[in-house]
């Protein structure tokens, strides 16, 4: 949101020509100037931009029972009631929290995570069109079956973020063009097993956020080259309502360097939301798609919205239940049990009872 206009002109004729409209522009929107492009000589002015919407949304894996659902009822059961709310906006991004692969030898840890190729399909059905591969699951069966899993998508023309084949690939952002804008989208971990995980110079890995190099290096350049920036980053302690003094630094940090929402995960339970400099900061949306949630915490989820328009962002949520790993609405009543919840546990900002998030 921060690139510069430029233009070069070619005769003194349509210098004038130019900077003549250019001047009323500049009077009509208060001396900020839109990076439309002009060419010499052209005298119509360019149509008002449409909104661009993107919904997000946290963890998603398909072990246990989902597994077990996908077995008997196909690949796309567990979006079945989400996926309307995906199809409705231009754009949906979420956090893939497991390998797809049948290739790979299970890592030494508590929990290990891979889906069968197969459910590829049911994430492209879903509308789903980006995910983060940067978590603490993604090379639960190694770096085989990592790039596995970014090939799998690749080919179902799913973006990822997040993971490579070596630091530039895991860092980069995805571009997306939307109405007539460029979109940035970019993946971090500050929560990985150990410094192997960490994508390097010409090792696989994930683009880790403990340091602030090379990772700022990456958001600035995203920011530079799309008309708006979207961070989606694993941070924080499990099982926790209020993020990490950390957390709430480097999501400040972020914005600072002009990203427009920062969106987190990790913890399994939904936290609270800040707003800086207009940009919101939501600390955990929770788990999505996951078997293990028991409690009524992992049971709590939603469904993020951004709308961006006018180099604004505005946010509202839709809050989900977890059902035998399935997300889904519930009632009207349910709603303001989580918006209350969220409420309490926000910092500067407040939702309203249909879910819009304003400042306090």
């Amino acid at each position: 949101m921060r690139q510069a206009f430029k233009f070069s002109l070619t005769t003194i004729c349509s210098t004038i020509l130019l900077s003549s409209l250019f001047m009323t522009d500049i009077g009509r929107v208060g001396f900020k100037i839109d990076r439309t492009v002009f060419a010499a000589g052209n005298t119509t002015t360019k149509k008002a931009q449409k909104p661009i919407t993107i919904t997000l949304a946290g963890d998603i894996m398909f072990e246990g029972k989902i597994k077990s659902q996908i077995n008997k009822y196909g690949v796309d059961y567990p979006f079945k009631y989400v996926s309307p709310y995906f199809k409705q906006s231009d754009l949906t991004y979420v956090n893939l929290e497991t390998s797809i692969s049948k290739r790979g030898k299970a890592e030494n840890k508590q929990f290990t995570f891979r889906a069968d190729p197969s459910i590829v399909k049911g994430i492209k059905n879903s509308g789903i069109d980006v995910v983060s591969l940067a978590n603490n699951h993604s090379l639960d069966y190694g770096n085989t079956a990592l790039m596995d899993t970014i090939d799998y998508a690749k080919k179902a023309n799913i973006g990822t973020v997040g993971a490579g084949k070596n630091t530039k690939e895991a860092f980069s952002a995805q571009y997306r063009t939307i109405n007539g804008k460029r979109v940035a989208i970019l993946g971090f971990s500050r929560v990985l097993p150990e410094a192997s995980w960490f994508a390097s110079t010409n090792k696989a890995g994930i683009a880790s956020a403990y340091t602030t190099n090379p990772m700022m290096q990456y958001v600035k350049t995203a920011v530079k080259y799309s008309d708006y920036t979207i961070i989606m980053i694993h941070w924080n302690k499990e099982r926790k309502d209020y993020p990490e003094d950390y957390a709430r630094q480097l999501g400040k940090q972020f914005i600072d360097a002009g990203v427009d929402a920062v969106i987190g995960g990790h913890s399994h339970t939904l936290m609270g939301t800040e707003m800086y400099k207009g940009a919101p900061i939501y600390y955990s949306l929770g788990n999505f798609i996951f078997d293990g949630a028991n409690d009524q915490k992992g049971q709590e989820s939603m469904i993020v919205k951004l709308t961006l328009e006018n180099n604004k962002v505005k946010s509202s949520i839709i809050p989900l239940k977890i059902t035998n790993g399935i997300p889904r609405p519930v009632n009207n009543s349910y709603n303001q049990t989580i918006i209350n919840k969220l409420n309490k546990i926000s910092y500067n900002t407040k939702f309203t009872t249909n879910g819009t998030l304003t400042s306090k």
